[in-house]
């Protein structure tokens, strides 16, 4: 007897499901490797690290006394304020019912840790803004280290004027870093000086290839590493002044806060603490009968050297 599709209806499937789940894309996290993590805190949630300030000079005349000054001296204040947790459960059924259910259980306990370690990322660009009144430029020693790019496009000249503003504050000009919003990267591809190699031959390959790779850009800009991400924070000032102290709407459409400072170990920016890294528990419920996932952790990060720290505020559309 020959066997057609005519009767193999019965032994022929109407649906074909894979053997693998799809899993959603993931992007690169960085803001860890730029906090300097403290240690030696047995108890409490505030830590507080003393700061003393430089030492003064006074002109001095022969056989008169000298004059006393104390340095100056502050206190910087650090909290372990982020309580977190990330927890999920699939019931006895489920796991029984599901194809999948043992792929689906597997992935609980790395999703959770990636949500924790994205929270950290976030929180942590997220610092280098924090308590900045709205519209203010942040002058340190009368050198502006916050502004925002001209129209909302990062220029190259944004880069020449962070390095500039990091120098003026006495910030080493080694391990430069900037971090910035993925449509810089489309800003800078687009530079008519740039993709014009005989108007710039340092930026040589560019129309074929890109200013990036992943998330670093391939060349150097002023001395910066740049990188791109997705996790800076957004910017909302209504008026902050660019470089040529026009102001720049950011409250109807808001900004990102790119990042530009030196990590260099001696004035790392950001300093951090994990009371408690993430740590998984696991239980049987028997009364719901379901397996519960959790996973919690604490911590707290803040910008520790404001003057190692330009923000420049652009618009993450691109035309």
């Amino acid at each position: 007897m020959a066997m057609t599709t005519g009767n193999t209806d019965l032994l022929t499937r109407g649906e074909v499901w894979s053997g693998e789940l799809k899993e959603i894309l993931r992007d690169e996290m960085m803001a860890q490797r730029y906090v300097r993590m403290l240690e030696g805190f047995p108890d409490g949630d505030t830590f507080y690290i003393p700061s003393i300030g430089q030492a003064q000079v006074d002109d001095y005349s022969e056989d008169t006394e000298v004059a006393y000054r104390p340095l100056d001296t502050g206190q910087f204040t650090f909290s372990v304020d982020k309580y977190l947790s990330s927890a999920t459960y699939i019931t006895k059924k489920a796991e029984q019912d599901a194809f999948y259910s043992q792929q689906l259980i597997s992935s609980f306990v790395p999703e959770q840790e990636r949500a924790i370690m994205a929270h950290f990322e976030t929180t942590t660009l997220a610092a280098a803004d924090a308590g900045v009144s709205a519209n203010s430029n942040e002058a340190i020693d009368g050198v502006e280290h916050r502004w925002a790019a001209a129209a909302g496009t990062i220029a190259l000249a944004d880069f020449a004027r962070a390095r500039h503003a990091l120098k003026r504050a006495s910030v080493p000009d080694q391990a430069l870093i900037a971090i910035v919003d993925p449509s810089v990267e489309y800003t800078i591809n687009t530079l008519t000086n740039l993709v014009n190699v005989s108007n710039n031959p340092r930026f040589e390959g560019i129309v074929a290839d890109g200013i990036a790779t992943g998330m670093t850009f391939v060349k150097n800009i002023y001395g910066f590493d740049v990188y791109c991400s997705n996790y800076l924070a957004d910017v909302t000032d209504s008026a902050l002044p660019d470089r040529s102290n026009s102001n720049v709407d950011f409250s109807s459409d808001n900004g990102k806060a790119n990042l530009f400072f030196s990590a260099a170990p001696s004035v790392t920016p950001f300093v951090g603490a994990w009371r408690q890294m993430p740590e998984v528990d696991y239980e049987y419920n028997k009364d719901l009968q379901r397996h519960e996932y959790v996973t919690t952790s604490r911590y707290g990060v803040k910008l520790y050297r404001p003057e190692n720290m330009v923000r420049i505020a652009s618009k993450p559309s691109v035309v």
